[in-house]
C-alpha cells in the first residue's frame, strides 16, 4: 500500500507495544518513520527501514531535537503519533503527589511539548496533502469514562481527550493544514497490561486479572495492537481529512456497555 507514500512520521514510545505497532503500519502505508524512545527502538526503526532517535518526551529540549532529526532526516514532518505513556492502578490512598505529578508529566506534558513543537514543523508541509498533516494523540477509554484505582490515569487521558479539541480548534481557525485526533483504545494486549495484571496479581492473589480484563468488553476478548495500529494509521492519511478534534474509540463496546 502506498497510501502514506511521500510522509513523513514521528511515533514516540515507538520501542514497543503500541508505539511498535503504529509505527510498523505507517511504514507498510509508506511512510518514513521516526521511532523514538527513551529505550532503545533500533531493532524497530531497522525493521521498518526507518529511524531511531533517543526521546524523553518530558524534555523540551529532547522535542526540538528530535524534531530537527526528523527534519534533517527525512525532510520534513507529516504525521506524529503522540504514544508515549506511562500507566498504573493504585488506590487514592496510596497514591503520591509525586507520583501523581510523574503521570501528568509523561502522558499529558509529553503530549502537549509533542503538540507545541510539531504544529509548526508539520504546518510547514499540510499543503502538500488532502487534508494536511496530521496529529494522532492516544488518550484511552479513561480519557473518557471513570475507573476506581485510575485517578491519576484517568486525569491524564482527559486532559490529552480535551487538549487534541483544543489543538485541532486552533490549527483549523487559523488556517494551519494540520489535523488534530485522538485514540481511545480500551484494554489491549501489550506487555505493559501484561506488567500491571502482574502487579495486582502480586497485590491482591488473584491470578485472572487478564480474564477479568477481557470481560469488560462486549466483544468478550481484549483488542490487539494492530487494532489500534489501524485506527492511527487511517486518522494519518488522507481517508480521514474532513476529521479533527475527534475521539475514534476502539474498545470492543466498552464504553457502549
Amino acid at each position: 500500500m502506498s497510501e502514506l507514500a511521500g510522509r513523513v512520521a514521528l511515533v514516540t514510545g515507538g520501542a514497543r507495544g503500541l508505539g511498535a505497532a503504529a509505527a510498523k503500519a505507517l511504514a507498510a502505508d509508506g511512510a518514513k518513520v521516526v521511532v523514538s524512545d527513551v529505550a532503545d527502538g533500533s531493532a524497530i526503526a531497522a525493521e521498518i527501514d526507518g529511524a531511531f532517535v533517543q526521546h524523553d518526551v518530558t524534555s523540551e529540549e529532547q522535542w526540538i531535537a528530535a524534531v530537527a532529526f526528523v527534519k534533517e532526516r527525512f525532510g520534513g514532518l507529516d504525521i506524529l503519533v503522540n504514544n508515549a505513556g506511562i500507566f498504573w492502578m493504585k488506590p487514592i490512598a496510596m497514591e503520591t503527589l509525586e507520583s501523581f505529578r510523574r503521570m501528568q508529566q509523561v502522558n499529558v506534558e509529553g503530549v502537549f511539548l509533542g503538540l507545541k513543537h510539531a504544529i509548526p514543523a508539520i504546518a510547514e508541509r499540510g499543503d502538500k496533502w488532502d487534508g494536511g498533516g496530521a496529529i494522532i494523540n492516544l488518550s484511552s477509554v479513561a480519557g473518557i469514562i471513570g475507573s476506581p484505582m485510575m485517578l491519576a490515569y484517568n486525569a491524564s487521558k482527559g486532559a490529552v481527550r480535551l487538549m487534541t479539541k483544543a489543538a485541532a480548534l486552533e490549527c483549523a481557525r487559523g488556517g494551519m493544514k494540520v489535523r488534530v485526533n485522538s485514540v481511545h483504545p480500551g484494554i489491549i494486549n501489550t506487555p505493559m497490561m501484561s506488567n500491571a495484571a502482574e502487579a495486582i496479581a502480586g497485590a491482591s492473589g488473584v491470578n485472572d486479572t487478564m480474564e477479568r480484563f477481557a470481560s469488560f468488553h462486549p466483544m468478550g476478548h481484549l483488542g490487539r495492537d494492530i487494532d489500534i495500529a489501524n485506527a492511527v494509521a487511517f486518522l494519518a492519511s488522507s481517508k480521514a481529512a474532513f476529521m479533527t478534534g475527534s475521539e475514534m474509540v476502539v474498545d470492543g463496546g466498552m464504553t457502549a456497555a
